[in-house]
C-alpha cells in the first residue's frame, strides 16, 4: 500500500475554511476567538507564520508560530483527529522551530490549558518541559 505524502506549507487566502475547520475538529476555537480574524492578524505581521498540513491534497494539520522580538511561541497547532498518529502533529512543531531557529529565536514557550493533559503529554513526547511559571493576562480589545 502506497502512503500518502504528506507536505508542509505557508498558509494561502485560499485556506481559511479548512483552517478554521481543522480548528474547529480539534476544539482549538474559543466563541472569543475569531478564526478568520487570528488567521489575518498572522497574516498582516512578519514576526508570525501559518503553516498548513496536507494529506493528499488536503489541509489537515495547522500550526501557528510567531515571536516578541525575544521568545518564540507556538498556536494553533492541531491534526484533525481522523489522522492523528502519524507524526504530523510532531512535524507541524518541528516546522515552527526551523522558521523561529532560522529567524534567531532562541527559545519556544507554548500554553496548554489546565485540563488538556494529552496535549500536554504530546508536547513532552517531543522533548518540551515543563517549566513553572504563573501566566497572567488582560484583554485589550473591550471585552472585559
Amino acid at each position: 500500500m502506497t502512503e500518502t505524502p504528506f507536505l508542509i506549507r505557508p498558509f494561502e487566502d485560499g485556506d481559511v475554511d479548512d483552517v478554521a475547520a481543522v480548528w474547529k475538529s480539534c476544539e482549538l476555537s474559543r466563541p472569543w476567538n475569531d478564526p478568520v480574524h487570528d488567521m489575518e492578524f498572522c497574516q498582516g505581521h512578519d514576526n508570525a507564520r501559518l503553516f498548513v498540513g496536507l494529506e493528499g491534497g488536503r489541509i489537515v494539520a495547522t500550526v501557528m508560530t510567531g515571536h516578541d522580538g525575544h521568545r518564540g511561541a507556538i498556536y494553533y497547532l492541531g491534526v484533525h483527529p481522523d489522522h492523528r498518529g502519524k507524526g504530523y502533529g510532531k512535524r507541524m512543531t518541528m516546522q515552527a522551530e526551523i522558521w523561529l531557529r532560522d529567524l534567531g529565536v532562541w527559545k519556544l514557550n507554548l500554553m496548554i490549558r489546565d485540563d488538556n493533559l494529552n496535549v500536554r503529554k504530546f508536547y513532552e513526547s517531543i522533548g518540551y518541559e515543563m517549566e513553572l511559571r504563573t501566566v497572567m493576562a488582560r484583554r485589550l480589545d473591550g471585552d472585559d
